[in-house]
């Protein structure tokens, strides 16, 4: 069994085993789990619409997970990607709506300045790291919070008191008339796109350039990158205010795209959060992150069918959720009894 055999397993035995406990989970519950996967599957295939709502739901799940991707490579703990994306959201709602200008203007105005918000947000963190040694896990977290109330204050403001903005111009939206009605009028829009070009991004960056070569080795080694020559701190800022870059476009996916405004919120979207199982499960690389965004936006979405259509609860579709998060997070303890299981083999 090759080392590249072993990392296509892992994830998959991962995701079975999350599959097969909430099965379990489920008949304990007096629930029957095959008419609940039947459920799950036509939640996320079962139509034109539910295909299109899937991939419109992949959007920001894969920004995300880029962007937990791009600073683990770079030996950071991004855990900020939630603040990242919800300062990223308002940008692009402001700016759809604050101006009225052509399309191919106003679009990619929206785009760049949720990527400048995120990469802001990301930012300060990296400052704090690279100048103060403060950790980025604590800071980051505690970004999370800033974010959602300042962002809720502002949309109070700017309301009026209300807790919604007004709709953006329909020159800064993502929607597409096209995929909507290819899908039976979903929400699908061009974000997908988008998000895919940002794969292609990250790869580039880290692969085939001087840059990319210097944050890995920042990541890596520190002080061996400080021997070489290279500005240790320069490339923390850096890797961090491009992981918040990708973070902020994933909120622009909702607010250009989905909901075409934004609203006062509650509390976290959980994108953010979902978005380092995401990149966990795709081991951390631009194609591996496609396949980890794929099964958490369709699980997300598709699991909004087993209450309809099989009649399980809420509660336990969450369970199973968190059941296949929770055997990604354990792909390590998987990797290495494949490893094992290769040694013995080789041995007799």
């Amino acid at each position: 069994m090759s080392n590249r055999m072993i990392n296509i397993l892992v994830p998959i035995i991962s995701i079975l085993l999350g599959l097969l406990v909430g099965a379990v989970v489920m008949l304990i519950s007096d629930y029957n789990p095959i008419t609940g996967y039947i459920a799950l599957w036509n939640g996320i295939f079962g139509d034109s619409y539910a295909i299109g709502e899937t991939i419109r739901q992949i959007s920001p799940y894969l920004l995300a997970g880029l962007a937990v991707a791009f600073a683990f490579r770079t030996g950071l703990f991004n855990i900020g990607v939630e603040g990242q994306l919800i300062v990223g959201w308002f940008a692009a709602a402001y700016v759809g709506i604050a101006f009225d200008l052509p399309k191919i203007i106003h679009l990619p105005f929206a785009l760049i300045a949720a990527a400048a918000a995120g990469a802001l947000w990301g930012l300060v963190p990296g400052i704090l790291k690279a100048t103060l040694k403060v950790h980025e896990v604590i800071v980051t977290i505690m970004m999370n919070y800033i974010a959602l109330h300042v962002v809720n204050a502002l949309i109070k403001t700017l309301s009026g008191g209300g807790f919604k903005l007004e709709r953006i111009h329909q020159s800064a939206s993502l929607r597409s008339e096209f995929l909507s009605n290819l899908t039976d009028y979903s929400t699908l829009h061009y974000g997908i796109f988008v998000a895919l070009a940002m794969v292609v991004v990250m790869w580039f960056i880290l692969e085939k350039t001087k840059t990319g070569f210097e944050l890995k080795s920042v990541g890596y080694n520190d002080n061996a990158a400080r021997y070489a020559g290279m500005s240790a701190n320069k490339n923390i800022v850096l890797a961090m205010v491009i992981s918040g870059a990708f973070a902020g476009l994933g909120g622009a996916m909702e607010a250009l795209g989905t909901f075409g405004n934004m609203s006062s919120m509650g509390g976290f979207t959980g994108i953010g959060f979902d978005g380092i199982a995401v990149a966990l499960l795709g081991a951390n690389t631009p194609l591996g992150v496609i396949f980890g965004a794929t099964l958490f936006g369709s699980l997300k979405y598709g699991a909004n069918n087993m209450p309809n259509e099989a009649g399980i609860p809420v509660e336990i579709v969450s369970i199973i959720i968190a059941l296949v998060i929770f055997f990604v997070a354990c792909g390590y303890i998987i990797r290495v009894g494949l490893i094992r299981l290769r040694n013995k083999k080789e041995e007799k």
